[in-house]
C-alpha cells in the first residue's frame, strides 16, 4: 500500500489547523514524516517564507538530514515559555523592537501569550538587534529563539 497524495495533504492541514510541526506515520513496509518550518523568519525587516518539508521512506529506515548551516550572530532571546509571539503592546502601537535597535539588559523585546496571560519578555543581553525569528502573532515553542542581540 502506497501513502496516497489526498492522504498526504490531510496530514499537512492537520498540521497547519493545530499548529504542529511534525506528524510521523508508519504503514507496514513504509513511513512518512511531514515536517513544518517555521512558517515566516524576519530578517533585517524583510520577511521570507519558509517551505514546509515532506518526507516518505520505508519503515525501518533511519533517516539522516544534513545539519543546517544556519550562521547565527549574537545572543538568542528565547521564548520561556508556549505561547503567541507578540512584537508590540496593542494591534496599534508600534513594536517594541525593530532589526536594528540598541537595547539594554531589561528591555521588554516583546510579549508572549500563554493561557490568556501577556508575558513581557525582556532583554537578558545588552545590544542590537540582528534577527528577528518569528512573526506577529506566530505561534512558539519553550526555548524557540525569538530573536538574537549582538
Amino acid at each position: 500500500m502506497k501513502f496516497e497524495t489526498d492522504y498526504i495533504e490531510k496530514l499537512a492541514k492537520i498540521i497547519a489547523d493545530n499548529e504542529l510541526t511534525e506528524i510521523s506515520l508508519e504503514d507496514g513496509e513504509q513511513a512518512i514524516t511531514i515536517r513544518k518550518d517555521l512558517p515566516e523568519v524576519i530578517t533585517a525587516g524583510v520577511p521570507t517564507v519558509a517551505p514546509a518539508a515532506v518526507t516518505s521512506t520505508p519503515a525501518g529506515t533511519t533517516v539522516q538530514s544534513e545539519p543546517k548551516a544556519e550562521v547565527k550572530k549574537g545572543n538568542p532571546i528565547v521564548s520561556p515559555m508556549v505561547g503567541t509571539f507578540y512584537s508590540k503592546p496593542s494591534p496599534d502601537a508600534e513594536p517594541f523592537v525593530k532589526v536594528g535597535d540598541t537595547i539594554s539588559v531589561g528591555d521588554t523585546v516583546c510579549i508572549v501569550e500563554a493561557m490568556k496571560m501577556m508575558n513581557e519578555i525582556e532583554s537578558e543581553f545588552s545590544g542590537k538587534i540582528v534577527e528577528i525569528c518569528v512573526a506577529d502573532g506566530q505561534a512558539v515553542e519553550y526555548g524557540q529563539p525569538l530573536m538574537y542581540v549582538e
